[in-house]
């Protein structure tokens, strides 16, 4: 089976400005895809796919190859299903894995993990999703629990999930089949969702997306060894 990662790096973006091109703790954002990628070490290629020239840059100093996709499919109106065709047509492979670069946070091991979550449960399409007890309305409605009866525990809650999009993946043929007849092929054949570690569902949308993973890279090792000691000197105390 022939897996290819495809890295997407769109220049334009309308709420975080070249969000792609910013720095997240002294290296480019897309950079932390690309590590990731790399060291999940289960693909055969890996591309990054822009609109933009200068990303070629990037990617052959990161030793990973370039697409330049035609102009007209890097506008904020594009559709992900007409970015997926378009390199589909152009790169031949089985499995296709869109890791997204808005999760800098992501690692190479949960990539690896997503993707053998596809092959052993034979699913056609995986997207990356977080589970999480709340008590959830849809259109005002609860979705979860039941409004005539005692507040339920959030522990004893169904779980909802949401996509995150960290990591989207295809069976090629089954995603150009459904597109080619159908016009979109994102959800194509047989869906799983894959749950994701919190940190892996961090996005970069705004400036404070920015700003929390750069806290997340930077916290001291320090002062989580101070903390664990209380917690330490607690459980001592209290379980002898």
């Amino acid at each position: 089976m022939k897996i290819v990662a495809m890295i997407p790096a769109r220049i334009g973006s309308e709420r975080l400005k070249y969000k792609n091109l910013r720095l997240l703790a002294g290296k480019p954002v897309i950079s932390y895809s690309v590590n990731a990628a790399k060291e999940a070490k289960i693909f055969d290629n890996i591309v990054i796919n822009s609109d933009e020239q200068i990303f070629k840059e990037i990617a052959d100093k990161n030793n990973v190859e370039f697409y330049l996709r035609p102009k007209y499919l890097g506008s904020s109106t594009t559709q992900s299903d007409e970015v997926v065709f378009d390199f589909l047509k152009h790169h031949v492979c089985d499995l296709l894995v869109w890791v997204n670069p808005i999760a800098p946070l992501q690692t190479g091991a949960e990539i690896n993990k997503a993707i053998n979550f596809l092959i052993k449960n034979k699913f056609d399409t995986v997207i990356t999703c977080k589970k999480e007890r709340f008590h959830t309305f849809f259109e005002d409605k609860p979705l979860n629990f039941n409004l005539n009866e005692k507040f339920a525990k959030t522990q004893d809650l169904r779980p909802t999930s949401s996509l995150v999009y960290s990591l989207m993946m295809w069976k090629s043929k089954t995603f150009l089949k459904q597109y080619t007849s159908q016009g979109y092929g994102m959800l194509s054949g047989n869906l799983g969702l894959f749950e994701v570690d919190p940190k892996s569902t961090i996005k970069l949308n705004y400036e404070e997306d920015l700003q929390l993973c750069e806290a997340i890279l930077n916290i001291s090792h320090d002062q989580s060894k101070q903390y664990d000691k209380i917690l330490e000197k607690y459980l001592n105390k209290n379980e002898k």
